[in-house]
């Protein structure tokens, strides 16, 4: 699906600005959807000045948090000093710590592709203590791991309408997400991105500008290497967190020992994070394997998808969406190229619990063709 971009005559946090006011002139109740990420920071920090101006109602908003159990100590620390800065202005914050599914891409041996935060009876598992005045019970919950916490959210929250900082710059998948919502229709059960639109540089100016005391974790994960783009502060076992696991083993040694208590197969990020195991394709691994002799993808895939299925360890998650990856092979063979298969193949083993990978190639295969046919 093509995606058409519009410059605009304002600013990006003008428009931001103006996006919440017209939220909250609807009249619908707000959900603003903190995770302490820097995206979350400028949206709270934005929807507070427009409070302390007069420009939108306090009482409409509620805050939501919900606490993925495996938090850097930073992040935990940003919540209660953004809790604490809503509550003193009577704005209610919802530090929810519920026994939702989460994903994990850890469990390969087991072929398992989904944990429980905070599930009960394993309270000497959990990561970290939950704060004394956390929310462990929902009527919308039913048992632990009926769901995850963004269908959780969807339906316990349907009375009005979420305001999420999701940001078209961080994926594809993203950009599509976007480009099918439209801003301009609000009602109950729905959801709103009044920054979608913003770049990371707009991001870090907005918290350099306004002195946001920001995560420190961000700054440790840029001194290990990560590249300023992909700085997202995600779940531990989380799909696109687990190199970030190698570094906490390194530097925090107590964190590192609760993560392994709660998930003993992470040592195998310290083990094969960079490897096909985990997707990662770094500069040491391409020098690595620059001698090996080079990998058929498409017989690969072929194999997998409808071969020799049943050889290969397939998580759970993954492997109950198989028809779908058969799909794409098949709908595509002879518009794939050799690198679309090497993710593919990649996808398939590594997990896509989410369906994020599956959904980028149908987009990334026949873009790559048009771009390569107009060349």
């Amino acid at each position: 699906m093509s995606v058409k971009k519009f410059e605009s005559s304002i600013s990006v946090l003008d428009a931001a600005k103006t996006r919440i006011k017209n939220l909250f002139a609807s009249g619908c109740k707000v959900y603003l959807s903190f995770s302490c990420g820097k995206d979350s920071l400028v949206m709270s920090s934005l929807t507070y000045d427009l409070i302390m101006a007069g420009e939108i109602d306090r009482k409409q908003l509620t805050v939501i948090f919900v606490d993925e159990e495996g938090l850097y100590k930073s992040m935990v620390d940003a919540a209660m000093r953004w809790r604490k800065k809503f509550m003193s202005i009577g704005v209610p914050f919802l530090w929810l710590c519920l026994p939702v599914k989460q994903v994990s891409v850890l469990d390969h041996l087991s072929a398992s592709e989904s944990w429980i935060t905070w599930e009960p009876g394993k309270e000497h598992m959990w990561i970290r203590k939950p704060p004394p005045f956390a929310i462990f019970q929902h009527p919308c919950l039913h048992y632990p791991g009926e769901m995850n916490y963004q269908t959780f959210c969807k339906k316990a929250f349907s009375d009005g309408v979420q305001m999420i900082g999701l940001r078209t710059a961080e994926s594809l998948t993203r950009l599509q997400c976007i480009s099918r919502a439209d801003l301009s229709k609000i009602k109950p059960g729905g959801a709103f991105y009044p920054i979608y639109d913003w770049k990371d540089n707009d991001v870090w100016l907005y918290i350099k500008e306004r002195g946001l005391v920001f995560p420190e974790i961000y700054m440790r994960l840029y001194e290990a290497g990560v590249q300023r783009n992909q700085l997202r502060l995600c779940c531990f076992f989380g799909d696109c967190s687990t190199q970030g696991l190698r570094w906490i083993a390194e530097t925090d040694n107590d964190l590192w020992e609760r993560i392994q208590r709660r998930e003993p197969n992470a040592y195998l990020v310290l083990l094969y994070w960079d490897s096909e195991m985990f997707r990662r394709s770094s500069n040491k691994r391409r020098e690595l394997e620059k001698d090996e002799e080079k990998k058929d993808y498409c017989a690969l895939c072929k194999d997998i998808l409808f071969l020799n299925t049943d050889k290969y360890t397939i998580a759970s998650d993954t492997k109950k969406h198989l028809k779908a990856w058969r799909g794409l092979f098949t709908k595509t063979y002879g518009v794939a190229q050799e690198k679309h298969y090497k993710r593919m193949y990649e996808g398939l083993l590594y997990g896509d619990p989410k369906m994020r990978i599956l959904r980028i190639l149908w987009t990334v295969i026949y873009t790559d063709y048009n771009t390569k046919g107009r060349g």
